[in-house]
């Protein structure tokens, strides 16, 4: 009778998946140890059930096994780090090289370390510091440019401020010239007002002494009579 294939995917029974556990976990377990007799092997098995139940095969014992296992891993990242330390020392020679050609090529800018430049290599500093010196001047005459017209700006701001200054104190000059100018008439009034007044008491009088009136004569009527 041919036995028909199960699909591998998780068994949704609980109790099925219990006895397929049990029954799969022996097998495994027996394959191992034939593994380990047939082939002469160190074999170590653990396995945990979905309980959390742990289950353990091994041909000698366990614990040389872990240490074994753990040892070969610890040799192996130190196989991996000489290419590693190689990877470095590689990026650090490759950054020193360009440190010191960037160094060669700025003392030869300077005019130093020229005796082992062909004459091709000198035309083609020469040109490489004629390109720089242009842009250098160029920059140079927009910074003048940039000051130039702040200073032109700076100016015309304070002549603008000057003139405002200039026409606030003409107003105030005027302003003071009217009311000096209106105060000297009020007093020419007045005093013409006064000398006038003065004129007509002198022209009533006739220049002698005042007169006495009725009323005078009544007041010593009737005051007491003379000694």
């Amino acid at each position: 009778m041919v036995r028909e294939k199960i699909q591998i995917r998780k068994i949704d029974n609980t109790a099925a998946r219990q006895v397929t556990f049990s029954k799969r976990r022996r097998g495994l377990f027996k394959k191992a140890a034939e593994l380990s007799v047939l082939c002469d092997a160190d074999v170590a098995l653990i396995v945990f059930s979905s309980t959390g139940k742990l289950f353990e095969f091994c041909s000698s014992s366990m614990k040389q096994i872990l240490e074994k296992h753990s040892a070969h891993s610890k040799n192996l990242e130190k196989q991996d780090q000489p290419s590693l330390d190689l990877n470095l020392d590689n990026n650090k020679a490759s950054l020193k090289k360009q440190v010191t050609e960037a160094s060669l090529q700025l003392r030869q800018m300077r005019g130093e370390a020229l005796e082992s430049l062909t004459v091709e290599e000198l035309q083609q500093l020469e040109k490489k510091l004629e390109a720089g010196l242009s842009r250098v001047l160029g920059r140079k005459d927009a910074h003048f440019t940039e000051q130039i017209n702040t200073l032109q700006e700076k100016a015309l701001r304070l002549a603008k401020e000057n003139l405002k200054l200039r026409e606030n104190v003409l107003e105030i000059t005027g302003m003071g010239k009217e009311q000096a100018v209106g105060d000297r008439e009020n007093v020419a009034n007045e005093d013409g007002q006064t000398s006038e007044s003065v004129t007509n008491a002198s022209s009533h009088s006739g220049g002698g002494p005042p007169e006495c009136d009725d009323s005078s004569d009544t007041s010593l009527k009737l005051g007491l009579p003379y000694c």
